[in-house]
């Protein structure tokens, strides 16, 4: 198998959640620092448009979102598992939620103006309205809470992921028993992201020291077995790898009325909503994957999940 790379920056939050993944699954990998920022050239050279963080690759297949990169590595490394069998949709319904509800109310308190004050101390001004301006570009047309609604919401939702882990009869190490599963990834980063990022916005994590304890235990799965790698190296891996994986479940699910081999383009549904475009090989129960040409990278099979993406055809001019 070609190596597993993780294009991330390190305060990235959903990249923490693949980096304590990979640690957990006792995976090495090859780590790509990438801009937090555009530009990006090395980063669409591989994804075509997409330009959220994390994404993953694999010889010439590019994966992107941190639910489905999830999904390939409990493909490739199946033990432990990240979908426990008694769990299994209560685990998944927990991640989304937590990868989106929770993720967004601890993001609008985190960075109300004193998180985002610390969050850029020593920074250059220019910096910090650059990454102001990208980020307002990727979140165009979502609608924000404000930091007072953001910080009753996360308290609650502390609350509750507290009373997941103080069950009334016994309490318990992780969210849905005794191992960490996808739950518990998935609900980790954005407090992450509170303690580490932005420590002075921490207190408000102090009235669930279950939630403390749990947090601790997550931190020490650490990020296994790292190697450092440049965006050039693994464009070049992409280039010279002998041909996209095969997709497990390949039977074509037709939603939309668009044949494969089609021209299409593949959108998040909201925040980061740049295209990838390419032609439609493969469209399953969970996935979509775009074949497309790069001058540097090669043919690249880019990968995305169904939940929360967008599919149209291209309309020929």
């Amino acid at each position: 198998m070609s190596s597993i790379i993780l294009h991330h920056y390190p305060t990235s939050p959903f990249s923490e959640k693949i980096r304590l993944v990979l640690g957990y699954k006792k995976l090495a990998w090859k780590s790509v620092i990438i801009p937090s920022i555009m530009p990006k050239p090395d980063v669409l050279a591989l994804t075509g448009g997409y330009r959220r963080t994390p994404f993953l690759q694999i010889g010439s297949d590019v994966y992107c979102d941190s639910a489905l990169i999830c999904d390939v590595l409990e493909h490739l490394q199946p033990t432990p598992t990240l979908y426990p069998a008694q769990d299994k949709g209560l685990a998944r319904v927990l991640a989304q939620w937590a990868d989106s509800t929770l993720f967004w109310a601890a993001m609008a308190y985190n960075l109300q103006p004193r998180g985002a004050v610390a969050m850029f101390e020593g920074a250059p001004p220019e910096a910090v309205k650059a990454f102001g301006a990208d980020r307002a570009a990727m979140a165009s047309g979502m609608t924000r809470l404000r930091p007072a609604d953001a910080t009753a919401a996360y308290k609650s939702y502390l609350r509750r992921l507290a009373d997941m882990l103080e069950d009334m009869l016994e309490a318990q190490d992780f969210l849905l028993g005794g191992a960490p599963c996808i739950a518990d990834f998935a609900a980790y980063h954005p407090l992450w992201f509170s303690r580490q990022r932005v420590p002075v916005m921490a207190g408000i994590l102090d009235a669930t020291p279950a939630v403390l304890r749990w947090m601790d235990r997550m931190a020490a799965i650490g990020h296994g077995a790292m190697e450092t790698y440049s965006a050039e190296e693994a464009i070049t891996a992409c280039k010279s790898a002998p041909g996209p994986a095969s997709v497990a479940d390949s039977v074509f699910q037709d939603e939309h009325g668009i044949a494969l081999g089609s021209r299409v383009t593949v959108t998040a549904e909201s925040f980061g909503q740049e295209p990838t475009e390419g032609e439609l090989v493969a469209a399953t129960r969970t996935r979509y994957t775009l074949r497309r040409e790069d001058a540097r990278a090669g043919t690249v099979h880019v990968h995305f999940p169904r939940i929360g993406y967008v599919l149209r055809a291209v309309t020929p001019v």
